[in-house]
């Protein structure tokens, strides 16, 4: 039986499609999602899909942790400058 993402979609920024791309990687609920490193996610969904995904998805996916962090909820674009430092200190292939 597949998971549902209906847990996922009520963080801010999480559709349907973030959803199962978060599904992807094995998180099904918020409680999941809670203390994960946003890029290690990102990395795996870019490699379960076998390409490099839009880096705007790492952004939802940076709001959609913060949030199950407990974070209020924020437009995903505003964690846009913090994913260029990111990828700017590290090597993310």
């Amino acid at each position: 039986m597949k998971a549902t993402a209906s847990d996922l979609t009520s963080l801010m920024n999480v559709g349907p499609a973030v959803a199962r791309y978060l599904e992807r990687a094995g998180i099904t609920k918020v409680d999941e999602l809670a203390g994960r490193d946003p890029v290690d996610l990102y990395e795996t969904i870019c490699t379960i899909d076998g390409q490099r995904l839009d880096p705007c998805l790492l952004d939802t996916i940076m709001s959609a942790t913060d949030q199950a962090n407990g974070n209020p909820g924020r437009p995903w674009w505003t964690y846009t400058p913090t994913r260029k430092k990111l990828l700017a200190n590290e090597t993310v292939h």
